[in-house]
């Protein structure tokens, strides 16, 4: 039976996450160093073929996307954006310490909304409507090997509810320009939702 595989890839580095400042839906390009640190993991390790390319529309995305698949144009999926940290966006953990309502939504409260921002639930029921949209649209069209490049969060949280082995979101963690591999067989998927994580992205070039 067919199966198709989709590789999940973090965008590269931005200078804010390097400073602690959580950045979700604030849109800001990649760092040079970002850009560089990119260059090098695709001269020295392989990024696996993909037949279509699916990208959040934020900069350090696209940007990621013209670096590792320059020959493909990638679509690009609103509800693939990171969480809305709302008034919590460009603030560090020591700026917040004092507020309550962040303790209790780092502590994984999935009611707790930031000001003007996204609660957890809220992020979790929209990244997962759209990533069972792109499950649907790639079997209708055969598609079989595909690439998402967003952002951590949205990739840990999507590993946490469909992958096997199963695991909380911080043990799917990964750096930047890194990811997992998925593979989704239909029967499976159908039945139970589930995927199977198998590899982990970039692999390393033999000598």
């Amino acid at each position: 039976m067919k199966s198709y595989v989709i590789h999940f890839i973090r965008h590269g580095a931005i200078d804010e996450t390097l400073s602690g400042k959580y950045i979700g839906a604030t849109d800001v390009p990649l760092s040079e160093k970002g850009k560089e640190s990119l260059r090098k993991l695709e001269r020295e390790c392989r990024y696996p073929y993909a037949q279509v390319v699916f990208t959040s529309p934020l900069k350090r995305c696209t940007e990621t996307c013209k670096i590792l698949y320059p020959d493909l144009s990638p679509l690009s999926i609103a509800n693939l954006r990171e969480c809305n940290f709302g008034e919590w966006e460009g603030k560090t953990a020591e700026e917040l310490k004092d507020d309550p309502d962040f303790e209790k939504w780092l502590a994984g409260d999935n009611e707790v909304t930031p000001p003007h921002g996204e609660s957890n639930a809220d992020f979790i029921r929209r990244i997962c409507k759209m990533f069972e949209s792109i499950v649907e649209g790639l079997m209708k069209t055969g598609t079989t090997e595909s690439v998402i490049v967003t952002h951590g969060g949205v990739i840990m949280t999507l590993l946490a509810v469909y992958g096997l082995p199963q695991a909380k979101p911080f043990e799917w963690t990964m750096d930047n320009g890194c990811g997992y591999s998925i593979r989704i067989t239909p029967m499976l998927w159908q039945r139970d939702k589930v995927t199977e994580v198998f590899n982990r992205i970039p692999m390393i070039e033999d000598d």
